[in-house]
């Protein structure tokens, strides 16, 4: 979605993408670090469904995003669910983590990272991460039986299948998987193939 039309259809009053939670961010909670009030930070966090979910389960959550109507909106679901988050505007290109993070989540934002930044942001991303920590990942995969979405813009580039899980190389996978599912964002019915990956970083 490109930038000017994402951020008319998050100006609107009604949320977009809904207020109910990904079941990536669910089962993000089942594996992140058994810490008092564990940090994470949500990487494009959109209008803020899962950034306020985690947060309603007592974690300390930074919600990053390039869209401004979107953390708006974000910061209007927390209010409303009477609970604190934290926003930061920010391209996931030039994204720095102001603080060390438990648990980095990103559910359909990484596409927007570019390939020739991508072994850059992955160490920063990594580097920033606690001991223990964990990163959840979903990222769109290029897949020969798929079509490139008619949605699908100029910002977005597909990983190679296996990528993702490539700038891991020395954590823990604790879940791997790839899909392929059906979607009608942009109003016209299409498929995307996709990869999810939940790595955790060494304790030492």
């Amino acid at each position: 979605m490109e930038f000017d039309e994402r951020e008319r259809r998050y100006g609107r009053e009604e949320y977009y993408w809904g207020t109910t939670p990904n079941d990536l961010a669910r089962e993000t909670v089942e594996y992140a670090p058994d810490r008092e009030t564990p940090t994470l930070v949500d990487v494009g966090a959109g209008e803020g469904r899962d950034a306020v979910y985690f947060a309603e389960r007592e974690f300390d959550v930074l919600a990053t995003d390039v869209s401004p109507n979107g953390l708006a909106k974000a910061e209007r679901l927390a209010a409303e669910r009477d609970v604190s988050i934290r926003t930061l505007e920010a391209d996931v290109n030039d994204l720095t983590l102001p603080e060390s993070v438990d648990v980095l989540y990103s559910c359909g934002a990484i596409q927007y990272l570019r390939p020739a930044n991508r072994d850059e942001q992955f160490a920063r991303f990594r580097a920033a991460t606690t001991p223990g920590g964990l990163h959840v990942l979903f990222a769109f995969v290029d897949h020969p039986d798929v079509p490139t979405p008619p949605d699908w813009t100029s910002e977005e580039q597909f990983y190679a299948p296996g990528e993702v899980r490539s700038y891991y190389d020395e954590w823990t996978v604790l879940d791997e998987r790839e899909l392929v599912f059906e979607d009608d964002s942009g109003g016209e019915p299409h498929e995307h193939a996709a990869e999810v990956v939940l790595v955790r970083k060494p304790t030492e």
